[in-house]
């Protein structure tokens, strides 16, 4: 199978000039990987996070909750954050670089690009010493180590401390999950490649508490489930599939976990967008231990008290926002036409904007028309208005954001009132009666 192309670059720019994403602070020269999401990103990333919510909270056996980002600094005491959440870092005494002492083979020497740090003659590197991924902060008046708390790292802990509450106020029964979407930090050593690693990030994450000895059925089930999720999203086949960790890869909670990778083309290949994992009953298990409150699950019907397994699914919707534009990402010539066209090939339901209604001309009351289809569309999806420039490049630059249909006002529209509906990967027109274009417009959505 042949490579994908490295479309990161190109991806880049297009994101800034189009208002899907930019870099923090530019203006004072930017933040190191953390990232802001224009009007376009947002709409896509929120797209994405609404798709994976209603694919959860619709199952009569999942819940929702928002914990805080903020918790008792106990919580990664138990959770073995404080004690083991590290990487093991390096320094180099020449350019002043850091990196991950087991992931040098994946950086560069910032004086010699194509050698790896160590390999250039001139990279003086110290000795291995771990560092903690937790951002630190205090609470309260005074900066005193009795104050610190942290930035959570991951959405997880939240879920499992809140694992009685929401099991009792909503009386559900094991087995059943609690889902969540929120930031996590990570002090990365080495984060990059646009927002694939970053050190503020979302992820959404699903616990599913089961009864022990049914942990692994489930996580079978969920492992499928999620793949035809991200197959749901219009992913390429050929670009997904599972990687499951060996004995050395596996977390010190985990009885078995697979993470499902995307192939982002390039040098940076296949990488994790998700992780699903049996975490065992680790969790609950801590937790009850280290805040001295019983968590466990009082099985009525059959008389017995257990402590839950954990079958968990966690997405990182930054990661997956970035795989949908990279499999979305194609240039292509059109017939007839020196130039040819960059296009976003979104599925429909995901693109941040649905339709776009152009004024063939500024005259004969297209424009006014126009603004009324615009009006009409809007309570039911995004809808964009351009009358700037050729028919063609309007029609371009919505290609490249990925707009599904375009609607033309002409002058039979005023005559007749049709209008042009061009659709983005076919490139094929139909004409379409303005009083039915709302409903063709959602039928087409939908399909």
């Amino acid at each position: 199978m042949a490579a994908h192309p490295d479309v990161m670059d190109k991806l880049v720019s297009l994101c800034k000039r189009r208002g899907f994403i930019f870099q923090s602070s530019e203006i004072y020269g930017g933040t190191g990987s953390v990232w802001d999401y224009g009007p376009l990103g947002v709409e896509l990333k929120r797209n994405i996070k609404e798709h994976w919510w209603q694919s959860m909270v619709r199952r009569d056996d999942v819940v929702g909750i928002d914990a805080a980002i903020l918790m008792h600094p106990r919580t990664w005491e138990a959770s073995g954050h404080v004690g083991g959440f590290v990487d093991p870092l390096v320094d180099c005494k020449t350019c002043k670089g850091r990196f991950r002492a087991d992931k040098l083979e994946d950086a560069r020497c910032p004086q010699k690009p194509s050698k790896q740090p160590g390999q250039h003659d001139a990279c003086q590197l110290t000795e291995p010493r771990q560092f903690n991924l937790m951002f630190k902060t205090f609470m309260g008046p005074l900066e005193e180590s009795a104050a610190t708390v942290y930035l959570r790292p991951e959405t997880a802990q939240g879920i499992f401390v809140n694992f009685l509450n929401v099991q009792q106020s909503t009386r559900q029964k094991v087995p059943f999950g609690i889902a969540q979407i929120g930031k996590a930090f990570r002090n990365e050593i080495t984060p990059g490649n646009f927002i694939f690693r970053t050190r503020e990030f979302e992820q959404m994450e699903m616990q599913f508490f089961v009864e022990p000895g049914t942990d692994m059925e489930w996580f079978e089930q969920w492992k499928a489930a999620r793949m035809a999720w991200h197959l749901g999203l219009g992913l390429s086949p050929e670009r997904l599939h599972f990687h499951q960790h060996t004995a050395q890869e596996l977390a010190h909670y985990a009885r078995a976990a697979f993470d499902v990778q995307f192939d982002f083309g390039g040098t940076l290949g296949f990488q994790e967008i998700e992780g699903i994992h049996n975490r065992s009953d680790f969790d609950l298990t801590q937790h009850q231990q280290f805040s001295g409150k019983k968590l466990e699950y009082f099985d009525q019907p059959n008389n017995k008290r257990y402590v839950p397994y954990v079958v968990e699914t966690s997405v990182g919707a930054d990661r997956v926002t970035l795989a949908t534009l990279v499999n979305a990402y194609r240039e292509e010539a059109v017939e007839g036409e020196d130039e040819g066209r960059v296009v976003l090939g979104l599925a429909p339901f995901l693109a941040p904007i649905k339709a776009a209604v152009f004024p063939l001309t500024k005259k004969d009351g297209q424009p006014e028309m126009a603004r009324r289809i615009q009006d009409d569309l809007r309570g039911a999806m995004a809808v964009d208005y351009d009358e700037t420039g050729s028919i063609g490049k309007r029609y371009r630059r919505q290609d490249e954001v990925g707009t599904p249909f375009c609607i033309t006002v002409d002058p039979q529209s005023t005559g007749d009132d049709t209008v042009t509906v061009r659709e983005r990967d076919s490139l094929a027109q139909e004409r379409v009666g303005a009083s039915q274009l709302k409903g063709y417009l959602l039928g087409k959505l939908a399909g």
